[in-house]
Order: structure tokens, then C-alpha cells, then sequence
């Protein structure tokens, strides 16, 4: 059940938007152990002033092309599942939509299961739905 943050600088085409979101989620499927119908993406554009990161702190030279994923999890995965996840998310974005892998930046928080409401004020993943 995560739930995936991608902010990047504004003017990328709806192709390239899609690309990015589409390979996020088959990189989670395969590699972060979520379902396939398990999909919630906001991509968030900003303006150059609106989006400020390093462009050589533990990695880089990162370009203008810098995508920040910040997801959120449900239950922890171990630090070989997450590695994998990360390899799997860079290869996928460097085929399309061409997002060099020293541009793109990944940070997982996990969270408890009674932090999550679907819909309809429930705690979703610990009462159940009425009938």
C-alpha cells in the first residue's frame, strides 16, 4: 500500500509523465513486493526556485531532470528487498523515460497499518467494511 510523492521541475510532456509514474509502480510490483492494482501517485511540478537540492551530495552531478520519490510504505521490507527496489527503479526510468540514475532520489518511510483510511472514515487495513 504505498503511496508515492515524485516531485520534479515543471515543463515535462504528459508522455514523459506517464513513463515516470508507470515505471515507479512496475518497479514497485516487481522488486518492492506490492500488489499491482495497488497504485496512488501525485506528481508534483515546481518551479526552479521551488525544488532545491544538491546537485553533488552522495551522488551526482545531478541535471535539471532531478526526480525526488518519497514514498510511503506500510510494513518495513528488509535492506535487500529496498536495494533491489532501487536498482530495478533506475533501470526502468533510465529506458523511459530517460531519467539519467544519478537524478533520481528515493527516500521510504514505513508507517503502522491503523495510519491508513481508504475511504469511508475507516481505518482501512484494521476494521473491517460494514456489509
Amino acid at each position: 500500500m504505498p503511496y508515492a510523492r515524485i516531485s520534479l521541475l515543471r515543463g515535462k510532456s504528459r508522455e514523459y509523465l506517464r513513463a515516470l509514474s508507470d515505471n515507479l509502480h512496475r518497479a514497485l510490483v516487481e522488486a518492492y513486493e506490492v500488489p499491482p492494482d495497488d497504485r496512488f501517485q501525485v506528481i508534483h511540478q515546481h518551479e526552479p526556485e521551488e525544488l532545491i537540492f544538491d546537485r553533488h551530495y552522495l551522488g551526482g552531478p545531478r541535471s535539471d531532470d532531478y526526480v525526488l520519490i518519497a514514498i510511503t510504505a506500510g510494513r518495513p521490507r528488509s535492506t535487500e528487498t529496498k536495494k533491489a527496489f532501487y536498482r530495478r527503479l533506475v533501470e526502468l526510468l533510465e529506458e523511459s523515460p530517460g531519467i539519467s540514475r544519478r537524478d533520481v532520489m528515493v527516500v521510504i518511510t514505513t508507517s503502522q497499518a491503523d495510519e491508513w483510511s481508504f475511504s469511508d472514515g475507516l481505518a482501512s487495513m484494521v476494521e473491517p467494511r460494514p456489509a
